[in-house]
């Protein structure tokens, strides 16, 4: 017999989070000696984990992510007519639309397009050899339809590249090497800067068996400081003993994780985080996420060489910075 009340809809399980941890950078920065050893004890132990941590204190002002989102939105949802004289390929500047890209591609899954659209841009110095420059140092494409866009990118882009600078100090001294051991390899940077849109099933439509926002991947430099929103089809971290776990959230931390080379350049004492994007779920099919992704990447020419025992533990063979990560970049261009 009805009471002639709406049934309650039951509330979806609690997933589990991965243990990532947070550290709040303002030790590091203004503390003492003993207070910045703890800080890169934690790092270290949370890179030869799970390849991720949650970085607060970072003084990145909350208002300007705010405002970016905003801007690009207003691009986003445009017609696909209005933003294809923007198109671009993977690794080039300008839009990235449906389709572009099949992420789980580097590591050899096979997996649809992902279920995204980005805009993409990159360090605006010259480097000074044109072929370098051709390839990695192209000029920012800033749609006319985003006003504003730029001045707010530009502002967010030195803000992320001395922030990088900090966390790659702290990771020299995480593997207890000079401070600068990172840093002197960051004079000239190619860092590349991602805004990432995740739409829902109304723009998507509805995912494709195996089909994710981004497929199951590693990332392929040096360090990835990440701004994001939480959602249910948002990021997953790869666990060896759970498997994939939902990334822990905090509206104030960046969340941060290294990639292929850095991997390979600490011998794989750390881990690169391996890691994907849910799609849009089914209980919450209008969900829509945008996420602000820098790739802090070194100075073309790098040689990236293993740091020997009994810091490293594997040895691999030198490899150029910019040759693997080219060959990284191709591999996960849906053509």
């Amino acid at each position: 017999m009805s009471d002639g009340r709406t049934p309650r809809r039951a509330e979806p399980p609690a997933r589990r989070r991965a243990p990532v941890p947070t550290v709040d950078l303002r030790p590091w920065l203004s503390g003492d000696r003993a207070a910045r050893a703890r800080i890169a004890r934690t790092v270290d132990d949370a890179l030869r984990t799970a390849g991720f941590l949650l970085v607060t204190g970072h003084g990145v002002d909350p208002s300007l992510r705010t405002r970016i989102r905003a801007a690009a939105r207003a691009f986003f949802v445009l017609p696909a007519e209005t933003k294809q004289p923007y198109a671009a390929r993977v690794g080039g500047r300008g839009w990235l639309g449906p389709g572009a890209e099949a992420n789980g591609y580097a590591e050899g899954t096979a997996t649809p397009p992902d279920l995204k659209e980005s805009l993409t841009f990159a360090t605006r110095e010259p480097f000074g050899d044109p072929r370098t420059d051709a390839e990695w140092y192209a000029p920012n494409v800033w749609p006319a339809e985003a006003p504003g866009l730029r001045d707010l990118c530009e502002e967010y882009l030195t803000r992320m590249a001395g922030l990088t600078n900090h966390l790659l100090a702290l990771l020299g001294e995480a593997l207890g090497l000079e401070p600068d051991f990172f840093t002197r390899h960051m004079d000239h940077p190619t860092y590349g800067f991602n805004i990432n849109w995740y739409p829902g099933r109304e723009v998507v439509g509805p995912p494709e068996p195996n089909q994710f926002r981004i497929g199951p991947h590693t990332d392929f430099g040096t360090v990835t400081l990440l701004d994001r929103q939480a959602g249910r089809g948002g990021l997953q971290v790869f666990t060896d003993a759970d498997g994939w776990l939902d990334a822990p959230f905090d509206p104030a931390a960046f969340t941060v994780n290294i990639g292929d080379l850095m991997a390979r350049w600490t011998g794989d004492r750390w881990r690169s985080g391996r890691h994907r994007v849910l799609p849009p779920p089914a209980d919450a099919p209008a969900e829509e996420l945008m996420s602000l992704v820098y790739f802090g990447e070194c100075t073309p020419g790098t040689v990236v060489e293993s740091v020997p025992a009994p810091v490293g533990r594997v040895a691999y063979p030198p490899v150029g910075s910019h040759t693997y990560l080219r060959a990284k970049l191709d591999s996960i261009t849906v053509d």
